[in-house]
């Protein structure tokens, strides 16, 4: 569950292309080249303004709506770092970044909300050099807090302004929030350098729709052919990709099927007991090492998708 801008940035914002390390960044305004450094340009003037560490690059961001709110992304804190699945799913990232891309040095998270699963890749792999996009500003004000060392930016899924940018670039149950998933999908894919990996983690089973996807801000849940095909178009070629949360399938369905009515508590799935959550753990640790193994579970709650730029 993360925040991603359902406006688009203007054009002008889209053709902004930065490189790190002696390479070019384009002005969001007159596109004459400027300081990687600062996002500043000497042609025309145009400065990205810094705020609290974070780097703002959509106009008049206030005004802009976004699908989660200051509380939604408290009531996310208040579980992340225990709850079972936010930590099974985050060792499984782990793992797939280590295991498809294991020379990455540059990473991006589109739709980073509070940084948790950047804070667990710090914590596995620390010199790998992370930036963290969001739309919402106070979830990346979450996120400076929680993860140091790496660049906050607050801007939209629909116009990154990368161009053949990172080795890897990830958005982790992002893509379900964006009306155009499409347009996001180009954009992560013009984001990667050439070579370059992607992975995604959406929900999966379109029948596990329930009020709590609605209060979550979610547009739809995935099939794992649809979310293949929405990468291919893309022009990416899928490596891998597995269902997750596949033993507590039963469970799941059980739980969602419980809350179809209007209202919803939306952290009544994560009031678990401690001996349940541990359940979870071991259970979602099994998942892990099967599909460690080179198994791709055919069902589960979630989907995992391993691509790469040719």
């Amino acid at each position: 569950m993360r925040t991603i801008l359902r406006h688009r940035i203007p054009s002008n914002l889209a053709a902004s292309i930065r490189y790190h390390h002696g390479t070019v960044t384009l002005c969001v305004r007159c596109r004459a080249p400027i300081d990687a450094q600062v996002w500043q340009c000497a042609t025309c003037g145009w400065q990205a303004e810094r705020r609290d560490g974070i780097t703002i690059l959509v106009p008049d961001a206030d005004e802009v709506s976004q699908a989660f709110s200051t509380e939604q992304f408290q009531n996310l804190l208040t579980v992340e770092s225990r709850h079972f699945w936010f930590v099974a799913r985050n060792k499984l990232i782990t793992w797939a970044l280590r295991r498809f891309f294991p020379g990455a040095r540059t990473f991006l998270e589109v739709g980073c909300g509070t940084g948790q699963v950047l804070r667990a890749l710090a914590q596995a792999m620390p010199s790998l050099r992370m930036t963290g996009l969001e739309a919402s500003f106070d979830g990346l004000r979450f996120l400076v807090e929680r993860v140091p060392r790496l660049e906050a930016v607050q801007a939209a899924a629909t116009a990154l302004p990368y161009e053949s940018e990172f080795d890897v670039v990830g958005a982790f149950d992002v893509l379900e929030h964006i009306p155009d998933d499409s347009a996001a999908m180009n954009e992560i894919a013009r984001s990667v350098k050439p070579g370059g990996g992607v992975l995604l983690t959406v929900p999966q089973h379109p029948r596990l729709w329930s009020s709590l996807d609605r209060y979550s801000g979610h547009q739809r849940r995935y099939t794992r052919r649809g979310l293949t095909t929405l990468v291919r178009d893309a022009g990416l070629d899928v490596l891998f990709a597995t269902s997750f949360v596949s033993f507590l399938l039963p469970a799941l369905f059980l739980s969602r099927m419980r809350q179809q009515s209007a209202h919803v508590d939306p952290m009544q799935e994560f009031r678990i007991s401690p001996a349940a959550n541990a359940l979870g753990r071991t259970t979602m640790a099994i998942e892990r090492r099967i599909i460690a193994a080179g198994v791709s579970l055919p069902a589960g709650g979630s989907v995992l998708l391993v691509a790469r730029r040719a």
